[in-house]
């Protein structure tokens, strides 16, 4: 281990007051008010014990070994067999019953109970109620040096496992001196080897007679307190979830994260040496420990990798297996099983990243522990008006009289008046601005929010400035439009003067304007049918069934649906069976049924304008830009489930060249050029 000029200073903290011996021998049996309690962590004289610094550190945070009023902790001083008593029954988390008033007050029958000192005989009693003295000790021999093969027996006793060591009684030791083990003490050396406890010197002797320095039983203590149970609710493992920021750790832990502020003099251990906090890292596995509130003591005990690798993603992660490609160079990573993944400040499962994602990744046993997207591929910011109740998870929004569809990710999170609130309290007429990553929309924040339905009724009279007639139960009443009103007709997004006599509403407003009408029952709607029987000239729709041709006109704002896509009027050909909707006389909505040229290949090239995602989150649909006679234009074309991509995918961004080929209108490769 290597250790350099860290035990400069002391860190005074959790001190125990005593006269000039140890404090571990000078409680008094005293009641202490933590509040006002002190913890000494590191000490003054660890110079020439630096191999033992993690362990006093660890002892000292439990407050079960303990150093002296001058900032020492006299590491090569012999420890006596009531200090170290003391240090086992505090070990075992019997401190307060030790100390209690009861314990205190117990009548010892050994020859030398006078030689106790009256703070420890709790101790001494508590020691005797948990059998770690032998049924023939008559003695507690207070003073006398603690030899390493009389403290190797004290804490196997203390771990309970007296039933193994007697099981053990006829091991053969390997140790050059194992004839100076009394046969009765074998099975607690064989048991102490086994767990770890204690092992021999270079020179392969065991050597039970020689006397125990302080350091070594705080190797010791700390190797039996890893078996015990860990006594209090001082005592966390977790995952470290957060690097530390303001004084503050924040540790997960069975997928609850807590945070607690550090003491100012914390000890930290981390790969074999005392560091800062700085030095932790997210997804370090750690051992804490807490006094009044604060962190005093951080182990860490499996401790990550510091990033190691940046890249971008290149591949869909599939097989457990993230790719990544960073200065030309293509890399493939395992992914650990409890990989961490943090995309958009959100935690996502692996196989929500997105090709194109920049990452920082750091690596535990060569696999991938955490990973987390420093720059989300196309992040959208976008505002609008709700115009219709979020159905099926996805989210309509107008603006500058466009509806879009947006796809509410699993994790959105929405606030309408100041208020964390589910996408069901969405209201159409609600203004709001969005977040989207990944054409998911990941935040939404309601900006002016619409009132409820306030009434519904009979439109008696087309709307003239501004003003909305409605009829109900017998009485007629006026209502002034919003500037920004959203109506809804069959459907489609009209205008206020599009709504006809006779059409039923109901409608909502804010600011007592009405802000969106929806018409539930139009008046005298009117279809039909037929195959169209010439190309649309002059806004004329000529349609033929049963063998007569009849003409109608179109409205100035028909809508055309041709293979899923909308069209204009004049995209109609000659051959295509349509159904239609006439209002006023006018043909006001048209879709093909039936193409005249279905299954027809195409091929064409342009800009990526954009892409729809289905709710399984495939592709469903995408848009280029192509300049057609001098002018760009953007056409929206329909993706197949089993569509094929080809060429970089890092480069499948807007504005970027791709080519698409498909058959009547649905794309069934996408190259990227």
């Amino acid at each position: 281990m290597t250790f350099k000029k860290i035990i400069a200073t002391g860190l005074a903290f959790i001190m125990i007051m005593g006269s000039g011996t140890a404090v571990l021998a000078k409680d008094n049996g005293n009641k202490k008010d933590d509040s006002k309690v002190e913890i000494h962590l590191t000490f003054d004289d660890l110079q020439t014990a630096e191999w033992a610094i993690r362990y006093i550190a660890s002892l000292a945070s439990k407050r079960v070994f303990e150093g002296y009023e001058d900032g020492t902790f006299k590491p090569h001083n012999t420890v006596s067999r009531i200090e170290a008593i003391t240090a086992a029954v505090r070990l075992m988390g019997l401190r307060s019953q030790a100390e209690s008033s009861a314990e205190m007050s117990t009548h010892l029958n050994f020859k030398d109970a006078d030689k106790v000192p009256s703070w420890a005989v709790g101790y001494v009693a508590v020691a005797l109620e948990n059998d770690l003295f032998s049924e023939n000790d008559d003695m507690v021999q207070p003073q006398k040096e603690g030899d390493r093969l009389w403290a190797t027996t004290l804490l196997v006793k203390a771990l309970k496992l007296d039933a193994q060591a007697k099981a053990k009684m006829n091991t053969t030791l390997p140790f050059k001196d194992a004839k100076q083990i009394p046969a009765g003490a074998v099975g607690y050396v064989a048991v102490a080897i086994e767990k770890g406890l204690v092992d021999g010197f270079e020179d392969n002797t065991f050597r039970p007679n020689q006397p125990v320095t302080r350091a070594q039983l705080a190797a010791l203590l700390d190797r039996t307190g890893g078996q015990l149970p860990d006594q209090g609710n001082n005592t966390m493992n977790g995952t470290v979830s957060r690097v530390v920021t303001n004084n503050t750790l924040s540790i997960t832990s069975s997928g609850t994260t807590s945070t607690y502020p550090l003491h100012p003099d914390v000890f930290i251990y981390r790969n074999g040496a005392k560091v800062n906090a700085s030095a932790l890292q997210v997804v370090d596995v750690v051992k804490v420990r807490t006094f009044n509130g604060q962190i005093v003591f951080i182990e860490v005990t499996n401790a990550v990798q510091s990033i190691i690798y940046s890249g971008t993603v290149s591949a869909a992660v599939t097989n457990n297996t993230l790719t990544l490609t960073k200065s030309g160079a293509t890399s493939t990573l395992a992914l650990h099983p409890d990989v961490v993944v943090y995309r958009n400040g959100i935690k996502v499962s692996a196989y929500d990243l997105k090709v194109g994602d920049e990452v920082n990744i750091r690596t535990s046993d060569n696999k991938v522990i955490y990973i987390e997207v420093t720059k989300s591929i196309v992040p959208i910011s976008s505002s609008g008006t709700v115009s219709a109740t979020v159905s099926n998870n996805v989210l309509k929004l107008t603006k500058s009289g466009v509806t879009t569809s947006y796809t509410l990710h699993p994790d959105v999170v929405i606030y309408r008046n100041g208020v964390k609130v589910n996408a069901s309290s969405l209201l159409v007429g609600d203004e709001v601005n969005v977040r989207t990553s990944d054409n998911k929309v990941i935040f939404i924040e309601v900006t002016q929010t619409a009132q409820a339905i306030t009434n519904s009724g009979t439109v008696s009279a087309v709307v003239s400035n501004n003003v909305l007639k409605l009829q109900k139960s017998g009485v007629t009443f006026e209502l002034t439009l919003h500037a920004d009103v959203i109506v809804y007709r069959n459907g489609l997004k009209v205008n206020a003067s599009d709504l006809k006599v006779g059409d039923e509403v109901n409608i909502r407003t804010t600011e007592n304007k009405v802000i969106y009408i929806e018409v539930t029952k139009m008046v005298q709607p009117i279809t039909n049918n037929g195959t169209v029987s010439s190309l649309v000239s002059n806004n004329e729709l000529k349609l033929t069934k049963s063998g007569v041709t009849t003409v109608f006109t179109l409205h100035p704002d028909v809508v055309v649906y041709r293979n899923g896509v909308k069209v204009r009027a004049v995209d109609l050909k000659v051959g295509d069976e349509v159904d239609i909707r006439t209002s006023d006389n006018k043909v006001i909505y048209i879709e093909v049924t039936k193409m005249i040229d279905a299954n027809l290949p195409f091929e064409l090239l342009g800009k990526l304008k954009g892409t729809t995602l289905n709710a399984q989150g495939e592709l469903a649909t995408i848009s280029i830009t192509q300049t057609i006679n001098g002018r760009e234009q953007t056409t929206i074309y329909q993706v197949s489930s089993g569509v094929t991509l080809s060429g970089n995918l890092a480069l499948f961004k807007e504005g970027n060249l791709i080519q698409l080929k498909g058959v009547n209108r649905l794309v069934t490769s996408i190259t990227i050029k």
